[in-house]
């Protein structure tokens, strides 16, 4: 039995497919041609943004438009001056091959990125060394492996899984992974948890440990690998995988169940979104709403900022699709780790603390209020409510109400409809936001509470740092007390107060936000379920 990092739950019995990569080769050349080196490197980028265009496609077609966001960045690298300029400036100034200067501008990169102590931006290098070899394999004309003919009932075993890999792979034949490195931020994480396949990662040995076609079970809930099990081993997983399926098909008799309390009290149970189409997992797993809907996805995969029209046409569409039920859009919250290409924003010290979300939009009116004008306009077709993220202050909450004002005069003088009744909340996200909650919910409808960001505010703990993880604590009595006087402070003035953070679908935390009064909890489509069971008997 080997133990790693669970990172998508569930049971699998499969077979194992050990995932190697032929070498590339790069030939020394005695005589170098400069021009001839920097024209094979434009061909090899040029086949390289064909290929990421087809797999970009292809992700968004079948898994989604925010799983597909990171071969947008993937195209962006190969665009980036400072990662391909560097390649060819070092072919025309040391005189090497292609090859040789995209090998030395990865390996840089690698190790910048390699030795970082963020846990996510570690993650990031897998991106760089996957554009990388995809440019090296382009040049020298080598293949990756023998990933396009797996069979049924197939466990992908492989010292790392890139983003192509796993975009790529058939998902109708694999059942899950498993990898020597990587972490819960990992490509191969997050894409197993949204395919619903197990996952266990950060295994060390795993592809030194196994061979093609040997017997595997992943435990997803321990993050346990036991390898060519005996028929007792088998048995006892088979019936786990069983009472597990059995649990799930329980649920789904849930979808047009309302989520009322055992005392009686109704409660919402939400979906949260990143792009339109997200909207049909929601709709499957009988979400009584939206409770967010993260609207920066409409930006990062482009190269412009989107339209009004674009963007109008993707809110009336997520509007339409509920049919009346409450879709909760939160106006743009872009900095921190979410940039965009044609937005260059300052560099800082420290970018979550800083210029981003509402801080952003007040400063930079002309954005915020072709999204409200849009968001306006879609309200016409459902019962939209608008939300504004990273609020700390009263007179932020003010001023982006200011410019809603200026936005709906905008559009009745131009005939254009619009809910002129149409409900304004803010994110809880900051502490100073939640002391204050007895002065803000004087001045909204509802709150929302983000406990992504409030946690780790509070406690100081970096949500994706592995080294201080044990710090960040959803049931910390700080965060407890927050969630609390926020809670209270909204219905003390007649409102409703949700919540849109990872600790919504947390089974362990939903009691405790039940006693304390929580109207809405809102969260990823797979928990939609399991949480209502969880409030129904409670």
């Amino acid at each position: 039995m080997k133990k790693g990092i669970a990172v998508s739950s569930g049971y699998v019995i499969g077979k194992v497919f050990l995932k190697t990569v032929e070498k590339i080769v790069i030939e020394e050349k005695t005589e170098i041609d400069i021009e001839e080196e920097k024209k094979r490197l434009e061909n090899a980028l040029d086949a390289s943004k064909e290929q990421l265009t087809i797999i970009k496609d292809k992700t968004a077609a079948e898994i989604g438009e925010e799983e597909a966001a990171v071969f947008t960045s993937h195209l962006m690298m190969l665009d980036d001056p400072e990662f391909i300029g560097a390649a060819l400036q070092n072919v025309e100034e040391n005189c090497v091959s292609a090859e040789i200067a995209v090998t030395a501008v990865t390996d840089m990169y690698l190790s910048i990125f390699s030795g970082m102590e963020d846990e996510y931006m570690r993650e990031r290098a897998a991106d760089v060394k996957d554009v990388g070899e995809r440019i090296l394999r382009n040049l020298t004309g080598s293949i990756s492996d023998g990933m396009s003919e797996l069979e049924e009932n197939t466990v992908v075993v492989a010292h790392d899984l890139t983003p192509s890999d796993t975009a790529q792979l058939d998902k109708s034949k694999v059942v899950g992974f498993l990898t020597d490195i990587g972490g819960r931020t990992s490509h191969t994480a997050i894409m197993a948890r949204t395919l619903e396949i197990p996952a266990v990662v950060g295994l060390q040995d795993i592809t030194s440990s196994v061979k093609t076609g040997d017997i595997i079970i992943i435990d997803g809930v321990e993050g346990t690998v036991i390898i060519n099990p005996d028929a007792d081993i088998t048995r006892l997983y088979e019936e786990k995988k069983a009472a597990l399926q059995a649990e799930k098909d329980k649920l789904k008799k849930l979808v047009n169940t309302k989520t009322v309390t055992k005392a009686g009290r109704e409660i919402i149970v939400a979906g949260n979104i990143g792009s339109p189409e997200d909207i049909h997992k929601v709709i499957e797993n009988g979400g009584e709403g939206v409770g967010l809907f993260r609207t920066e996805f409409l930006y990062m995969d482009r190269d412009s900022l989107p339209t009004e029209e674009e963007q109008f046409e993707a809110y009336k569409y997520v509007a339409e699709k509920m049919e009346g039920k409450p879709v909760v859009i939160r106006t743009l919250d872009i900095g921190g780790d979410k940039k965009l290409s044609y937005l260059p924003l300052p560099e800082e010290m420290n970018p979550f603390l800083g210029y981003r979300a509402i801080r952003l939009c007040l400063d930079r009116q002309d954005i915020f209020k072709t999204q409200l004008r849009a968001i306006l306009r879609a309200s016409a077709f459902g019962r939209i409510q608008i939300m504004f993220p990273m609020i700390s202050s009263l007179e932020e909450v003010m001023s982006a109400k200011g410019i809603l004002k200026e936005c709906m005069t905008e559009l009745s003088s131009e005939g254009k409809a619009f809910d002129g009744n149409i409900e304004v909340g803010i994110m809880i996200e900051i502490p100073s936001a939640a002391v204050i909650a007895d002065e803000l919910a004087k001045h909204v409808d509802f709150f929302s509470i983000g406990t992504n960001d409030l946690i780790q505010y509070t406690l100081a703990a970096d949500r994706m740092n592995e080294k201080i993880s044990y710090l960040y604590n959803p049931m910390h009595p700080a965060v407890l007390r927050l969630i609390k006087m926020t809670i209270d402070a909204a219905h003390k003035e007649g409102k409703w107060c949700g919540m849109c953070g990872e600790m919504a679908g947390d089974e362990a935390a939903i009691p405790t936000l039940l006693e304390y009064g929580l109207d809405e909890f809102s969260m990823s489509a797979s928990s939609i379920l399991g949480a209502r069971q969880i409030i129904i008997n409670s």
